[in-house]
Formats: C-alpha cells, structure tokens, sequence
C-alpha cells in the first residue's frame, strides 16, 4: 500500500486509492484540462474536489503542494523513478502526463516543441486574457461604468482567436491530424469564452469557420464530455 501521509495535501483530502494518481481540481477552464488528460488516456486516478468558492485552494494543506494557491494539482505516487511526485501548473502537468504515458504529444523532438509551443501560447495568452474578459463581462467587472478594461481584453481575445483560426485553417487539430495537448489545454477555454462567459459576439465568434469546427470536434469526444465534469461540484 502506497503511502502519501507525508503529504498535507493527502490528509486533508484522504486517498481511497492511495496507489493512483491524485487529481486536486475544480472543473473551471484550467481545471478540467488536466482530468480531460486523464480521461483520455486512461490512467488510474482519483478526483477530489478542492472548493475554490470556499478558497480551499488556500488552506495550508493546498499550498504545501502548491505555493501559488491555484488548481490544478496531482501527486502521482508513481513518479520518476518510482517515488511520489507533486506537481502544480496545468500547462506542465499536462506535459509531465503526455511523457508518462506517451500520449498526445508527438515524439519527434521538433513536433514535440511545436505542440509544447502552443500548450505555452493558451498558457500565455488564450488563458489570461479569456479570463480577464469573463471579469469584466460577466463577474464584478460587468458592473465597472468605464467599459475600456472590458473593452481591451475584447480586442486582445479576438486577436488571439484568429491567431487560432489561421492555425487551424486546413487542420483538424493544431498539430494537424493528430489530437494533442495542445488541444486539450485550449479546449476548455474556448467552450468557456462563448458559453459561460457570453462572449462571443464580443469577439466576433461567429465570424471564425476553423475555431468552431475544431470545438466542435473536441467536445463530441467521450473523455472531453467525462473531463469537463471532473471532479463534481458541490
């Protein structure tokens, strides 16, 4: 029997499983990239759910694993080597996962850059700016009477949906014919953007051919439709 005791994060949040990987999440954009992963490519693992309405990702249990107080985080008691690893931020859990199981990420060296090029462009980019436009669109921010911040993270979405628009152009997925995590890490943040968030004719999404294509493609997968629902809400 594995044992994650030395683990604050596994005392607050008990493993049933301790030999499985450990997923601490909610199922927001971010979130949801991660148990997206798991489900497609099969690992064992087990959810639990980590309140972020009730800032649970603040308890000292949560930033002993992750200093920086944000989900996702996994501890994978089978990591390199044979011993536990933890391990926060999405963009490298899903690179940490895709190299463990050899799944969705090519394995020439030059395509896998390429892959993890674009993870770091929705880590960079599609992530920050789609979420600061849900702020001031439909959160708190809505509110604000001077309309330029809404307006700015408007303009810089549009710009970096068409960036994904021209990428996709002649392609299924953003490596081309084959699903990756680069998709996988953007997925959740578009469906988001448009549904969620209300967004779209902020950024003129229904102007955009590839884009709703290609969501299109990723949501009509099992393990995406699994995913966005991991771990459940309270």
């Amino acid at each position: 029997m594995t044992d994650l005791s030395a683990f604050p994060i596994a005392r607050r949040w008990p493993a049933q499983h301790p030999d499985r990987l450990q997923l601490y999440s909610f199922p927001t954009p971010n979130g949801v990239k991660v148990s997206i992963m798991l489900e497609e490519t099969g690992l064992p693992y087990e959810a639990h759910t980590v309140n972020i309405g009730k800032d649970e990702s603040w308890t000292p249990e949560f930033l002993a694993l992750n200093p920086n107080g944000k989900i996702p985080a996994i501890l994978d008691p089978d990591g390199p080597g044979g011993a536990p690893l933890g391990l926060f931020e999405s963009g490298a859990i899903l690179i940490y996962l895709a190299e463990k199981t050899g799944k969705f990420l090519p394995a020439d060296p030059a395509g896998r850059y390429e892959a993890i090029q674009w993870v770091m462009f929705q880590m960079g980019g599609i992530g920050p700016m789609f979420g600061q436009l849900g702020f001031f669109h439909k959160f708190a921010g809505k509110d604000y009477e001077d309309k330029r911040p809404r307006d700015r993270y408007a303009k810089e979405s549009a710009r970096l949906l068409r960036v994904l628009e021209d990428r996709l152009d002649g392609r299924d997925w953003i490596m081309g014919a084959d699903y990756t995590i680069a998709d996988i890490a953007t997925l959740g943040w578009v469906r988001n953007l448009v549904g969620f968030y209300g967004a779209g004719p902020l950024v003129g999404y229904d102007e955009l051919t590839h884009v709703p294509a290609w969501l299109e493609r990723g949501l009509a997968r099992p393990a995406v439709q699994r995913g966005l629902e991991i771990p459940a809400r309270p």
